[in-house]
């Protein structure tokens, strides 16, 4: 939320060059804030319904963020040093949310 040119840096290997980019940016990182505290708080809330809608929700969110971040690198653009690390974080946390899912089915 603070200086997003630098995850954006480190992914993309560009820079955010307009005030809208970089309040676009910051309004990303303020809806992971609200993502993180929300699951941190629901992580012993593992039998609802609402626990289930919100790792649910990080399921799609973090395909969503293979998807966008793995179509990133295809082309001639220069990608970040750390596009493929987050690519593979993200992949990795979908796996775990799913198999959570899956586990309190049975």
């Amino acid at each position: 939320m603070v200086v997003p040119s630098i995850v954006v840096r480190l992914l993309l290997d560009s820079s955010l060059e307009t005030f809208a980019a970089a309040t676009l940016g910051r309004v990303a990182g303020a809806a992971l804030l609200a993502l993180g505290i929300a699951c941190w708080l629901a992580r012993d809330d593992i039998q609802s319904r609402a626990a289930r809608g919100l790792v649910t929700g990080m399921v799609l969110y973090n395909v969503g963020a293979v998807v966008i971040l793995g179509s990133a690198s295809i082309g001639t653009q220069p990608i970040g040093i750390a596009l493929w690390p987050a690519v593979l974080l993200h992949l990795a946390l979908t796996l775990w949310c799913v198999a959570s899912i899956l586990v309190r089915e049975t």
